[in-house]
Parts: structure tokens; C-alpha cells; sequence
């Protein structure tokens, strides 16, 4: 059982940035993929970024390539998404979600953590 708490969520101008964290629970962490999503109000839960179980490769949407950087510490069980230059439309709820290795199906879930960027 892998258990995924998000925090550092906050209100930010426009071009600030923000630093969220996805820390994990289980011995089994460094097994696990870890995806960022995020949802705005009446909106769909959108993918965002990504970094495979082995940390050895990253994937980004478009929408936040160069701007945002997702890391891990498996030291810590901990995965990181760095925000740089946040615009309005980078407001919503982030969550992280674990699929074991390469396999699609998201076994577990955050409870969200909000962001919100002001103009």
C-alpha cells in the first residue's frame, strides 16, 4: 500500500513559482511512477508531468514544458515539482498519482493540493 500526501500549494503572482511535493509512504516507492495532474473548476483532469519509476527519464505536456521541472528523492520518497514563470492559467488543484513501473493503471492517489495565480 502506497499512501501520497501534496503539499506546497499556495496563491502566487503571475511569473512567480512555486515548489509542489508528493510524499510517499511504502517501502516499495522506488517501484512506482509518479504523475502530476492537475484540475481546474469545470475543467478536465489534465496530465501534466511525469517521471518514471527508475528516475531516468522525464515527460512534460506541452502546456509546461520549460517551465516546470518534476524530480525525485527516493532518499526522502518524495517527488518535486519545481513551477517557474505561473500564469493564471496554471490555476488549479495538483495531485499526484503512482502506477507501478510501466504499467497505465493509477493505483494511488493524493488528496490535491491547491494553487492559485493572481494576474
Amino acid at each position: 500500500q502506497v499512501q501520497l500526501v501534496e503539499s506546497g500549494g499556495g496563491l502566487v503572482q503571475a511569473g512567480g513559482s512555486l515548489r509542489l511535493s508528493c510524499a510517499a509512504s511504502g517501502h516499495t516507492f522506488t517501484s512506482y511512477t509518479i504523475d502530476w495532474f492537475r484540475q481546474a473548476p469545470g475543467k478536465e483532469r489534465k496530465f501534466v508531468a511525469g517521471i518514471i519509476w527508475s528516475g531516468d527519464s522525464t515527460y512534460y505536456d506541452d502546456s509546461v514544458k520549460g517551465r516546470f521541472t518534476i524530480s525525485r528523492d527516493n532518499a526522502k520518497s518524495t517527488v518535486y515539482l519545481q513551477m517557474n514563470t505561473l500564469t493564471p492559467e496554471d490555476t488549479a488543484v495538483y495531485y499526484c498519482a503512482a502506477r507501478y513501473r510501466n504499467t497505465s493503471n493509477y493505483e494511488y492517489w493524493g488528496q490535491g493540493t491547491q494553487v492559485t495565480v493572481s494576474s
